[in-house]
């Protein structure tokens, strides 16, 4: 297949060249609505003519069992096992160091205040199956959720047909701590996680990738209520390179995220036409190689190569795009990887692909897809937490801010501000007065 090359595209022409491959959002509301409102309302019984009309398979228990938990745990390679134990301690070990250090502020005098990470209680984990199942996401999710201190662990994946789930989920499920799983996917697993059912109890946030079925379902139960990471959709991927680049390493990557899914989108940034005809050429020589070419072959036609004028325009168009990765595999990558403003997580050099992102350097891999980069971060501890502020004011501070509370309360027309403040103040001047 031919790749699409843009070389010097004007300014005007960007972001038509960035637009990502969506559905249309009325019509995937719609289907999602009603996967939402069934479960609501059906509870168990709807979940299970759900996975049978999505997902093909006939369920009689919707959670996994301790014995189909040992018995998948035989079926997986004591190498594989090794490989996630290896995985799990490197994302262990830097999300333990995201710990918040909540230190006592003294404002003012008599007022000090202070915050204190809290972990939240309840939470579910979507991990997807579909056509890859991504058994890595659950050490991505479930790693820093049993670090943080989340007390209850919900985890929802897509059984096949078979009526079982994958065994390497239930194996890195084992490595992370996760003890309940159910057999769910698609936008009834978010539904099930959101309202709760017979079977499957209701949390406090839901986390995790999906298609767009399911960010759509997560942005869509968080307007009842309950909170979501982030919108975390298809896969993405943008490559910076120069001359000095390795059209080999270059093509791989934009191949590693091509094959994830039909709506992945891979774009290429250089500042060099001949690395464009490289890399596109390499593509095309290692593409019919792949087990996944036909994923990878749908998702390269949402695919481009653009040929810029400078190491600034790459940098631009970058920040504009927002990638959920960016891998910048130019000479001079630490100094571009200062102006990076808007990206989920960036790779640097040549020797560091996404795909150790994706498995076992440690960084999350749960990241913001579509443009969200730009106001949102990736899953990290703190995702699994929330900040609880306390304050503490004694008779210097009321001296110190007291009047300025009730002025600033007057001002806005709320009395009973002003006299919470007013009465305690004319205590402690009484206090002082008679102790005088």
């Amino acid at each position: 297949m031919a790749l699409n090359i843009h070389i010097y595209p004007k300014r005007e022409e960007w972001d038509a060249l960035l637009r990502r491959p969506t559905k249309d959002a009325a019509e995937l509301e719609a289907a999602v609505g009603e996967v939402l409102r069934t479960v609501r309302e059906g509870g168990d019984k709807a979940l299970r003519e759900l996975e049978w009309r999505f997902d093909h398979v006939r369920l009689q228990d919707l959670e996994v069992s301790q014995q189909e938990m040992d018995e998948a745990l035989e079926t997986v390679s004591p190498e594989l096992l090794g490989a996630m134990e290896l995985a799990h301690r490197n994302i262990e070990t830097f999300h333990r160091a995201q710990a918040f250090k909540g230190e006592r502020q003294r404002v003012t005098d008599g007022v000090v205040c202070w915050q204190k990470s809290i972990a939240i209680e309840k939470v579910g984990l979507y991990v997807p199956g579909g056509t890859a199942p991504l058994f890595s996401t659950v050490l991505m999710l479930a790693t820093p959720a049993r670090t943080a201190g989340c007390r209850e662990i919900v985890l929802c994946t897509p059984p096949g047909r078979d009526g079982h789930v994958n065994p390497a989920i239930l194996a890195a499920a084992k490595v992370a701590g996760v003890r309940r799983i159910m057999k769910l996917g698609g936008a009834q697993a978010i539904a099930a996680m959101a309202y709760g059912t017979e079977s499957v109890p209701k949390v406090y946030k839901i986390l995790g990738p999906g298609n767009q079925y399911v960010t759509c379902a997560k942005q869509m139960v968080s307007m009842a209520g309950v909170a979501i990471d982030m919108p975390a959709g298809p896969s993405e991927v943008m490559v910076l390179a120069d001359e000095g680049g390795n059209p080999a390493f270059v093509a791989a990557d934009l191949l590693s995220q091509a094959e994830h899914g039909v709506d992945s989108q891979v774009l290429l940034l250089t500042t060099s036409e001949s690395m464009a005809r490289k890399v596109a050429d390499e593509v095309e020589s290692r593409l019919p190689l792949l087990p996944r070419r036909e994923t990878a072959a749908q998702s390269l036609a949402n695919s481009r190569l653009i040929v810029l004028r400078s190491d600034e325009e790459m940098m631009e168009m970058a920040n504009l795009y927002a990638p959920e990765h960016l891998i910048i595999e130019t000479q001079n990558y630490m100094e571009l990887a200062e102006k990076v403003v808007n990206a989920g997580s960036v790779f640097l050099g040549s020797l560091t692909p996404e795909s150790a992102g994706d498995y076992a350097s440690g960084t999350n891999h749960t990241l913001p897809t579509n443009g969200h980069a730009t106001a949102y971060s990736g899953v990290n501890l703190d995702t699994f937490c929330r900040k609880v502020t306390f304050q503490h004011i004694d008779e210097k501070g009321i001296a110190s801010i007291g009047r300025a509370v009730e002025l600033m309360a007057e001002a806005e027309g709320l009395e009973a501000h002003a006299g919470a403040m007013r009465l305690r103040r004319e205590r402690t001047e009484g206090t002082k007065t008679e102790g005088a």
